[in-house]
């Protein structure tokens, strides 16, 4: 493997942050949605704009993974909602992790997981959990690997598409 380093991304980094969020989540989910739906999604939640406005919001950070000084994936944990079923109010939500389709099967996701739960148990929280789609089944064997379980599901819109997340969560108090 190449050389890969891991690093916090920061308000510079949203224009890249932008491009790679486009071109991993149209790796991973065009095939199974319409262009359309899929371009309503794309341009609503990787803007620039939008993405300078995440970097900067409280309780946020993002992981870039990068290897030869090119950015291949990242990761993005915030504090979100506390919901009951997760059992404590110290819960950080993994809301990401996209690696380029490229680089799948390098462990680049297996080194931003461990950026996401090592400032998870830093930064004092008690349990992590994420939201990934139920027909994701390469992206659920890996949040398995990892000790995640299932505790709910919730509604993702994508574009018009109603679509199933699985809810999973991991204590790492």
């Amino acid at each position: 493997m190449k050389n890969i380093t891991i690093r916090n991304a920061f308000f510079e980094d949203a224009e890249t942050l932008c491009a790679l969020g486009i071109q991993t989540f149209r790796e991973t989910f065009d095939e199974h949605n319409t262009a359309e739906d899929m371009e309503q999604y794309l341009s609503s939640t990787f803007t620039k704009e939008k993405l300078q406005q995440e970097l900067e919001e409280k309780d946020t950070v993002f992981f870039l993974a990068e290897e030869d000084d090119e950015v291949i994936g990242y990761a993005k944990v915030r504090q979100g909602e506390a919901l009951s079923e997760l059992g404590s109010d110290r819960a950080l939500e993994i809301h990401r992790i996209y690696v380029a389709k490229s680089h799948l099967g390098k462990r680049i996701g297996n080194a931003l997981m461990q950026a996401c739960l090592e400032y998870a148990q830093e930064a004092g929280y008690e349990v992590v959990w994420l939201g990934v789609w139920e027909h994701n089944a390469r992206a659920v064997s890996f949040y398995n690997k990892y000790g995640f379980e299932k505790f709910g599901a919730h509604t993702f819109v994508l574009g018009q598409d109603e679509q199933t997340d699985w809810l999973l969560k991991k204590s790492i108090a």
